[in-house]
């Protein structure tokens, strides 16, 4: 997919609108969306001890939720406002021990169709350039109309 030449079809104004009318489970995390493009977005999961698992280290469900987010980020960036767009399937592959502090995911959609789309997605600790984590999504989306 080509993203750098287009515009997202939905800013981040309006995908906060969004998600503050009809997904109310993205505060429980504390997502920040900080980017949505056409086929892109980059989520922060700010350091929270909620998200914390013996051992000091930010949990695997956390990040596996940052990863999913992300990817409805991107996605909505790139077919505009259908909140009804689900995960069919994540897969998330944990490359090593998150750091303190926060984790940032950055998804690009790698191939967009009619009923479904998939992305990449890369989980880091903020500052550093070696990923966390590794995800693929795909997510079904809704015929319209």
């Amino acid at each position: 997919m080509d993203h750098a030449s287009q515009l997202p079809r939905m800013t981040l104004e309006a995908f906060n609108r969004l998600l503050d009318e009809s997904a109310p489970f993205q505060k429980i995390y504390g997502f920040v969306t900080e980017e949505i493009g056409y086929g892109s977005a980059r989520v922060r999961l700010p350091a929270s001890e909620a998200h914390t698992r013996p051992g000091g280290t930010l949990s695997g469900p956390a990040q596996m939720a940052l990863a999913d987010f992300a990817m409805y980020a991107a996605l909505l960036g790139t077919i505009g406002e259908v909140p009804l767009a689900v995960t069919t399937s994540l897969n998330i592959n944990f490359l090593q021990r998150p750091q303190p502090g926060d984790l940032l995911a950055t998804c690009r959609l790698l191939k967009l169709g009619k009923r479904l789309a998939v992305g990449d997605i890369t989980v880091q600790s903020e500052g550093l350039a070696t990923p966390v984590a590794h995800a693929t999504a795909t997510y079904s989306i809704p015929p319209r109309g």
